[in-house]
């Protein structure tokens, strides 16, 4: 069993928690809405046998203080070098579900030297097409309970058989919820997205920026907020993505099959090492 060790270390202005397992090659483990460290679980004692794995809870979930901004996925994504550069590590294969799965995408973008190769669990890269999007968009029916100034940190917090029964969240995630600043903060994540950023991302705004770091989408066929129909268009953008579909999988690769999750990782750090 891979023992998991927890420290808080001070950077970009928050107090972060970080829980750390395994030693060999840095493996950043990145959390999805709205759930914390603990979502790794599953998949820690899979691969600490070989890799260093860093999950830190995002700001705003878990134990990482929940300030009232920075939930823009820029911001997250200073937080993920700031903690990095923390930790000393110049470079680290990332794997990243949902949220963090997008995370992974823009850390790429941003710093592409500082990845060696990205996992992305049940997350869309950043070369959005209409045409393939608009016919899903009823799968997003869910995203105004929780992104709605006000409403969505009242249904977070004071209505958990909402976010049990969509997620099926276990009840580590939906007492964190029940804090009021971590309620909030779910809710702003949600909000920065929604209101700020997929208008731009629709137009376009990234298609500028050439993916160059070896990428994998892995992700169910049952996923209930992301069909295999959304995720093509990435071709003319990207240098080495590849897409690969888990038969009768649903949104939570990472806790449904840790142990292919965990082979696949494995099989891709060791062709990209290659």
């Amino acid at each position: 069993m891979t023992d998991v060790h927890h420290r808080f270390i001070n950077t970009n202005g928050i107090r972060m928690h970080v829980a750390e397992a395994g030693e060999g090659d840095p493996v950043l483990l990145l959390h999805g809405w709205p759930q914390h460290w603990y979502a790794w679980r599953k998949v820690i004692p899979l691969l600490g046998d070989s890799h260093r794995l860093i999950a830190p809870d995002l700001r705003g979930f878990g134990w990482t203080d929940a300030p009232r901004g920075g939930y823009g996925t820029a911001d997250l994504v200073e937080d993920l070098l700031a903690l990095l550069d923390a930790l000393e590590l110049e470079r680290v294969f990332v794997v990243g579900h949902e949220l963090g799965g997008r995370l992974g995408f823009h850390l790429s973008l941003r710093a592409p030297g500082r990845v060696r190769g990205h996992v992305a669990l049940n997350a869309l890269h950043p070369y959005w097409n209409v045409r393939r999007l608009a016919p899903q968009a009823w799968r997003q029916w869910w995203t105004v309970f929780v992104e709605t100034p006000l409403l969505g940190r009242t249904v977070l917090r004071r209505i958990p058989a909402f976010t049990r029964m969509l997620f099926g969240l276990d009840d580590e995630f939906i007492a964190a919820l029940r804090e009021p600043a971590r309620a909030r903060a779910a809710e702003r994540v949600q909000g920065e997205f929604a209101y700020r950023e997929i208008l731009p991302t629709l137009l376009g705004k990234h298609r500028s920026t050439r993916l160059v770091v070896p990428t994998l989408m892995l992700n169910g066929t049952k996923d209930f907020a992301l069909a295999p129909a959304e995720l093509g268009g990435y071709e003319p953008y990207a240098d080495d993505l590849s897409v690969e579909l888990v038969s009768g999988a649903g949104h939570f690769l990472h806790e449904e099959r840790p142990q292919l999750v965990a082979d696949t990782a494995l099989r891709f750090f060791g062709k990209v090492a290659a």
